[in-house]
């Protein structure tokens, strides 16, 4: 993962120039909780302004070649501009965007893809809050100078965004909803930004037993890459269960002067 990393980082450095601000590493990299058979590597790239779909293009053949050489899950990246991050704005428009996803369209039409992949992206907001509090910049400007704090409503929609319809999606990957659920109702509860990992083990903390072996499954998948077999009943009463939490919190998030704790 270092050398991937390493690797990206130089790259990314050749292509952009001088229009560089930073490189940050965020998600389960950064987390303790990394597994190359169940983790993609996550990358904010800022830049001063614009790119040109020259400088598009050659990166994204970049990212596609690295992408190749990563984690099962790849590599995710977004690139957006200064100006968007401090002050935060939201929705938050990005530049350019590429995951295991895409791969696909861009192998097919690099330039339909250059000219549309760009736009606006809640997700973003959940992403630079990882950032700013336990993120990584991997070169550049620091994070608390390159980044603002992301206002609280801000985060909750982005995660609310990321798991509202979770009772009719969860049948179709168990293990990641499962443990988002559960980080998502800890950060509304308690106010802390966790890893998928340590969502699963707040849980067991602060959930009902019935659930307790669905989680327990759910963290074998996610640290071994296990074979795991789920109840689909008890994963869909979980996943309504949580869902009535979250947007029992949600609604009353307010009236409520919630800080985002540091681990």
């Amino acid at each position: 993962m270092e050398a991937l990393r390493d690797t990206f980082v130089k790259q990314t450095r050749e292509i952009i120039q001088d229009n560089l601000t930073g490189i940050y590493l965020h998600g389960s990299a950064v987390m303790g909780c990394y597994n190359p058979q169940k983790s993609d590597l996550d990358f904010i790239i800022v830049v001063k302004d614009s790119m040109s779909d020259a400088v598009k293009k050659a990166y994204m053949d970049m990212v596609v070649e690295l992408n190749g050489k990563g984690p099962a899950k790849g590599i995710e990246m977004s690139i957006v501009r200064q100006s968007v991050c401090r002050p935060f704005v939201y929705p938050t428009p990005f530049e350019l965007h590429f995951s295991v996803a895409h791969h696909d369209w861009y192998e097919k039409n690099p330039d339909d893809y250059i000219s549309k992949m760009k736009g606006e992206d809640k997700d973003l907001a959940a992403h630079f809050t990882i950032i700013t509090h336990r993120g990584k910049c991997l070169y550049g400007a620091p994070i608390k100078d390159t980044f603002a704090e992301v206002p609280v409503q801000d985060y909750i929609d982005s995660i609310w965004n990321d798991i509202a319809d979770a009772e009719e999606e969860i049948t179709d990957n168990p293990m990641y909803l499962i443990l988002n659920l559960a980080r998502v109702l800890a950060y509304m509860k308690d106010g802390i930004v966790l890893s998928k990992k340590e969502g699963g083990e707040w849980a067991l903390e602060h959930l009902p037993e019935k659930y307790h072996s669905l989680i327990q499954a759910a963290l074998r998948e996610y640290a071994k890459g296990a074979d795991v077999s789920y109840d689909m009943d008890l994963a869909k009463d979980y996943a309504g269960y949580m869902v009535e939490e979250i947007a029992s919190k949600k609604k009353h998030m307010p009236r409520i002067s919630h800080v985002i704790q540091n681990l």
